[in-house]
């Protein structure tokens, strides 16, 4: 029997495509590329999956990305997702890319954008699936590569195909300041503005993304809870912050879901949505995510119908997406 979280319908804001590739597909496309990967087997990529810190999550991130070389590898990478999504839930997904970890291995980026919004657009007659894709900036390379892509993508950034810009990567040494122009450049272009920060960052890093960087969203935030006073100012703005409580687990963020700041954020009145961030890496896609936090919290359906209503009013989907997502999560609730 479906669980009934998988049928709350809910917004995901805070999924790495890339984060997506199930091992089996990476062996998949790997042979259909003609790639010699560094793992021997399914269970030997499986059997990496026990991640200290951040770092070795990306080593392994990054050396399976590298079987995603055509325009068919991106669509069949997001088809697969929005498929398994769907099944969770998810009606409105709001999904990060990171080009330049494909275009320094010469991939075009037009292949990596064409391949996921073709993705996107079947989902959306096929599934009724609403949303867009957000590139992503690798705040470990050099800014000067940050706005040779942003120029790179502007042609497509005006044509609709993307819809904002986000930061990730390591946080540590990079602050958000760095990135100043390039996202003054991004809004230029009338992109939306997120960025990770307060994940291995401390707050700061939420205060240099809200102030240099003018984000509309924080992805993670969760080390905003350091300061009182940010505390203060992100509930009276409302600036949504996008949790990911197994990833936050997975790479040793908190010992345990139970340790999870979740209830704290909640009871400071922040708006906080739920995600699945890297789910093949991190031990499940969203409706896992929702499941585990009502397990391990308690929390009743109400309360997780709200926290499915924080992810719709968070997203940057138009105003009547936005009313017809509540309206089926109302649904959802009165059949209970």
């Amino acid at each position: 029997m479906t669980p009934a979280l998988y049928e709350l319908p809910k917004a995901e804001l805070h999924l790495h495509i890339e984060g997506t590739l199930e091992p089996e597909m990476v062996f998949a496309l790997a042979e259909r590329n003609g790639i010699e990967l560094p793992f021997e087997s399914v269970d030997d990529w499986k059997g990496r999956l026990q991640f200290a810190s951040l770092q070795p999550f990306l080593d392994l991130y990054f050396a399976s990305s590298i079987v995603l070389r055509q325009e068919q590898d991106f669509y069949d990478l997001a088809a697969a997702y929005l498929t398994k999504a769907h099944g969770q839930g998810v009606r409105h997904v709001e999904m990060f890319f990171d080009p330049q970890a494909h275009t320094q291995r010469g991939v075009a980026l037009d292949d990596v954008i064409t391949g996921l919004k073709r993705a996107m657009d079947d989902a959306h007659a096929e599934l009724g699936i609403t949303g867009g894709l957000i590139l992503c900036f690798l705040r470990d390379l050099p800014v000067e590569s940050a706005f040779a892509t942003l120029d790179a993508v502007s042609p497509r950034a005006l044509a609709g195909d993307i819809i904002g810009v986000g930061l990730d990567s390591t946080e540590v040494g990079y602050p958000p300041e760095i990135f100043t122009e390039v996202y003054a450049r991004a809004r230029g272009l009338g992109l939306h503005c997120v960025a990770h920060a307060g994940e291995e960052g401390g707050p700061e890093f939420v205060e240099g993304s809200l102030d240099a960087l003018k984000c509309e969203r924080i992805d993670h935030g969760i080390r905003s809870l350091q300061n009182p006073a940010l505390v203060e100012r992100l509930r009276e703005s409302q600036v949504p912050l996008t949790v990911c409580p197994l990833s936050t687990v997975a790479l040793r963020g908190v010992s345990t879901l139970a340790e999870h700041p979740l209830p704290r954020m909640l009871e400071a009145g922040l708006l906080v949505t739920l995600n699945s961030d890297d789910p093949s890496y991190f031990g499940g896609y969203i409706g896992d995510n929702y499941i585990a936090v009502q397990e391990t919290f308690g929390f009743t359906d109400a309360a997780m119908a709200a926290l499915a209503m924080n992810s719709i009013a968070a997203s940057f989907a138009p105003a009547a997406r936005k009313a017809e997502l509540r309206a089926a999560v109302a649904a959802w609730v009165a059949a209970r």
